[in-house]
């Protein structure tokens, strides 16, 4: 079992940054998980945001947030990070990040992850 708890999400001037983390909080850790970032603006469904494979050389983004979003692991510290730049007010969401036990990369589809965190809200105003 890998519990996955999120931080960093907050309220941000449209520009300005965050950068969430996720961090296994017991058992298994997220070194040899395949982790994800999805979010959920309010009513609507969960998207995908960003993947990154277990050994965090390949990542891959939504269109809507390349060029702005990135994501990053530290195995030392049982860590993955969403920086996030330039936010803008449609980035507002409950931010989810989510790790697949058995997959090297767990890609666009929520049904490629096994475990989620409780979700973080980041807030942008205009």
């Amino acid at each position: 079992q890998v519990q996955l708890v999120e931080s960093g999400g907050g309220l941000v001037q449209a520009g300005g940054s965050l950068r969430l983390s996720c961090a296994a909080a017991s058992g298994r850790t997220c070194s040899p998980s395949a982790m994800g970032w999805l979010r959920q603006p309010a009513g609507k469904e969960r998207g995908f945001v960003s993947a990154m494979s277990r050994s965090g050389g390949s990542t891959d983004y939504a269109d809507s947030v390349k060029g702005r979003f990135t994501s990053s692991r530290d195995n030392v510290k049982n860590t993955v990070y969403l920086q996030m730049n330039s936010l803008k007010p449609e980035d507002t969401a409950v931010y989810y990040c989510a790790a697949s036990s058995s997959r090297y990369y767990g890609g666009t589809q929520e049904r490629n992850y096994d475990y989620w965190g409780q979700g973080t809200q980041v807030t942008v105003s205009s």
